[in-house]
């Protein structure tokens, strides 16, 4: 059974005032030409398919074209929900798109037999049962209790995706038991992990109060498909426990990622090889830091990898030159006819912009958390309530579909 793991694609991306359109049309059509030429049985999609749980029209119609084009490989395609996705969204066209061999779950199913799914090969025959996890929110497997501590609520919220975890895989086992068959078993997950190592575009996922699922805590799967995190890895230094990554570069601070889809080869004995497939680059970007002077010679060196018709994105942070109140104007003299676009410019962090005192960086500058944390400073609070605001204000991110 040969499956591609891929996640967070994210479609419908506004990134500093640019559309990815044409990167994620680029890399799916990548990614057909490799489930055609690798012969894939099935493709896994771990959650984030969409940026937003309104997407525009034109990420919908990517998604679509998608499931068409993969249905003529022979291959077929799991989608499961993220925290990003919008569960009525992915499913208003799952009965539709089940006619093209397409396998949409939204959310968590309350019937879990319905996320129980037996992959088949090409040519039909049984190839693998898959545990079919979205991402899994609160209200989905705990009720809250009166009187719960943060603690309490953690180590409940683990022990109940735990268990729904576990159910899976045990149902997964008897379906394996009643057809007879040495079919290996894949759990698929949108959530942190303990370990894993996120970015600037990844939102903490609070579910609830649970900062990170423990490792330890899935189920015996002989492969699990991760997705949120959007830099590939291994979790625990466990081969079969991976994230794929997104497959182009959501924020700034992937620039120099190695972007990939993951091929996974299983048979009757389990896991027999994971092999990284390098999605290539399909829009440049550059995260250049300097001074103005130092800033010149990087544009220069970074144009190298651009042209007129795709010219390199930039982030470009400032050092000095405070005396400057605008700085956008040195920079656009710097890159005056190169292949260059700086879509982002900021100022060195705990530097004073002219003009302004004490202000050391913009709401561009920080994410939601800082931005929250910047107002808890701001009042006197004994630290439990700072807590108990911070996990309350984490529950509401991890809430939010977008």
């Amino acid at each position: 059974m040969r499956l591609l793991h891929t996640s967070d694609w994210h479609l419908g991306q506004h990134f500093h005032g640019k559309t990815r359109q044409a990167e994620h049309r680029a890399f799916l059509r990548w990614l057909i030409e490799q489930v055609r030429e690798r012969e894939v049985d099935a493709v896994l999609v771990a959650g984030d398919v969409f940026d937003t749980g309104a997407p525009p029209s034109y990420a919908r119609e990517l998604y679509n074209d998608f499931i068409v084009a993969l249905r003529d490989t022979g291959a077929q395609l799991v989608v499961l929900g993220g925290n990003h996705d919008s569960v009525a969204t992915l499913g208003e066209s799952r009965t539709l798109l089940a006619c093209l061999n397409t396998r949409v779950i939204p959310a968590v199913s309350d019937d879990p037999d319905e996320q129980v799914q037996l992959l088949a090969r090409r040519d039909g025959t049984p190839g693998a049962l898959l545990c079919a996890i979205p991402y899994i929110r609160p209200r989905d497997v705990l009720r809250s209790e009166a009187g719960q501590s943060a603690e309490d609520k953690q180590r409940a919220l683990q022990d109940a995706i735990r268990r729904h975890y576990q159910a899976l895989f045990e149902r997964a086992e008897a379906r394996r038991a009643a057809l007879g068959l040495a079919l290996p078993i894949v759990a698929t997950g949108h959530l942190t992990t303990v370990g894993a190592s996120g970015g600037d575009a990844v939102r903490e996922i609070y579910v609830g109060a649970l900062e990170a699922f423990p490792t330890h805590a899935f189920p015996a799967a002989d492969y699990i498909a991760l997705g949120h995190i959007h830099r590939p890895q291994t979790v625990g230094g466990l081969a079969h426990v991976r994230y794929s990554g997104s497959p182009i570069p959501l924020a700034f601070d992937e620039v120099g990622q190695a972007k990939q889809v993951l091929q996974v080869d299983l048979d009757a004995d389990g896991l027999r090889a994971v092999t990284p497939l390098p999605v290539p680059c399909f829009q440049p970007l550059a995260a250049l830091r300097g001074t103005l002077a130092e800033l010149g010679t990087a544009l220069r060196d970074a144009a190298r990898a651009g042209s007129p018709e795709r010219p390199v994105w930039v982030d470009a942070l400032v050092c000095g030159d405070d005396y400057l109140s605008d700085l956008a104007a040195p920079l656009a003299a710097l890159h005056d006819g190169l292949p260059v676009e700086v879509l982002r410019i900021r100022r060195e962090r705990g530097r004073a912009v002219a003009g302004l005192p004490g202000q050391t960086a913009t709401l561009d500058e920080l994410g939601p958390l800082e931005v929250f944390e910047q107002r808890l400073a701001g009042e006197a609070l004994a630290d439990d309530e700072r807590e108990r605001l911070r996990q309350l204000y984490r529950a509401v991110l991890a809430d939010l579909p977008g």
